[in-house]
């Protein structure tokens, strides 16, 4: 299930290219919302949480559903889904592949878009997107306001993500999905914890964490 962990750290969705109300120009509504959201998050020394994450195809049939943990701390983050794992310590990407049995090893890339949970949680919307605020939505009895983000680099492989808020809290609570291929990954926080207590030592590889695993160093 490599390909669903790593759609966390780069949001990929599918269809038809969004169309923006705003004619390039942000819903000032929205562009008010992510920065208090932004703000709130900024504040954290740490943040735990627990993420749920159901696959269906484009026809809305479950197609798997697991469950998972993501750690941030600064410019670090650990993320698990049954088995398979992707982290960071700030310079370098680890991405295990359980039914692979090999680990890749990529250095970060400043320039790079790639959206990482840090991003999701604070600034990735300020120059990468446009994005206006949806109607607000009912979820488990709670009001959700929700954010259609799309990307302007048309070349990206994804075009749109809608992103939940918990309109009381202004907790991020989930995002939806729509991949090219026709699969949706709807993903769900389920639980989070600011300012937890994570040792560093939770972002570091060690090779005895990954016993048998084939090393694949691309830096």
């Amino acid at each position: 299930m490599k390909r669903a962990l790593l759609l966390i750290l780069i949001f990929v969705s599918t269809g038809v290219v969004a169309q923006n109300n705003y004619m390039g120009k942000n819903d000032p509504e929205a562009t008010a919302l992510l920065k208090r959201v932004s703000a709130r998050y900024k504040n954290f020394r740490t943040l735990q949480a627990n993420i749920s994450l159901v696959v269906e195809n484009a026809q809305g049939k479950k197609l798997t559903s697991q469950t998972g943990e993501l750690f941030l701390k600064g410019n670090k983050y650990y993320l698990r889904f049954n088995g398979n794992t992707s982290f960071s310590d700030g310079s370098n990407i680890y991405n295990y592949d359980k039914s692979a049995g090999e680990i890749q090893i990529t250095k970060i890339n400043p320039k790079d878009n790639t959206l990482t949970p840090q991003r999701l949680f604070t600034d990735f919307y300020q120059k990468d997107y446009l994005y206006k605020l949806n109607d607000d939505i009912v979820k488990n009895g709670r009001i959700v306001q929700e954010v259609e983000l799309t990307p302007l680099d048309k070349t990206q492989p994804y075009f749109k993500v809608l992103l939940e808020i918990d309109k009381a809290t202004r907790n991020i609570t989930g995002a939806r999905i729509f991949e090219k291929a026709g699969n949706r990954y709807l993903y769900t926080i389920s639980s989070s914890k600011p300012n937890a207590s994570i040792a560093d030592s939770k972002f570091v590889y060690n090779k005895k964490d990954f016993p048998g695993a084939e090393v694949i160093d691309l830096r």
